[in-house]
């Protein structure tokens, strides 16, 4: 009986610690910006859904195109039906590493410096990348950050000419997820 006993509560400690490394959100924030003496163009997402594997460093996250929101609705329409072709290509999506795992402790609150290298696909282009964050830890919860640039042609978006002033050739990319664990 004794046996049993610790081996049930071995499996249920082993399941809770396995289960709590794994951090999730659907409701991430990515924004993207760009900057030209003619105009300045900003959107936000607000459904990224991310997910990150505190025991493996895998991090993922995936974006559905169309749910981008601009100021103006015009510009939304540009960006889903011109540039990003929402239709052909409506996720984005990275799939990764957080490189430097070993220096991160998640068990305790603070703020720590990340490296994450991966694969970015955008308009059905997929690169590798290796990019610099954080992920603040606090009350359980993991903050991801990361701020870096993308180049439009790396990634074949074709801007017509007639706008090619509007749009800069870097986009500024704002990564901000708050996982929880599942």
């Amino acid at each position: 009986m004794k046996t049993i006993f610790i081996s049930i509560l071995a499996l249920l400690l082993s399941t809770n610690v396995a289960y709590s490394q794994k951090y999730m959100t659907k409701n991430g924030h990515i924004r993207f910006f760009s900057s030209t003496p003619v105009e300045d163009i900003e959107a936000h997402n607000r459904q990224v859904n991310a997910a990150l594997d505190l025991q493996t460093g895998d991090f993922v996250f995936r974006v559905l195109i169309k749910s981008f929101e601009f100021e103006k609705a015009l510009m939304q329409e540009h960006f889903n039906e011109n540039y990003l072709e929402s239709h052909n290509f409506p996720n984005a999506s990275f799939q990764g590493k957080v490189t430097n795992l070993a220096d991160l402790d998640f068990s305790k609150d603070g703020t720590y410096d990340a490296n994450v290298e991966g694969k970015l696909t955008i308009h059905g282009v997929t690169k590798d990348i290796a990019e610099k964050g954080t992920f603040t830890v606090k009350g359980g919860v993991i903050q991801g950050f990361s701020k870096f640039n993308v180049k439009v042609a790396d990634y074949e978006i074709k801007i017509p000419g007639a706008v090619v002033n509007n749009i800069a050739e870097s986009i500024e990319v704002t990564v901000d997820v708050k996982l929880e664990a599942i």
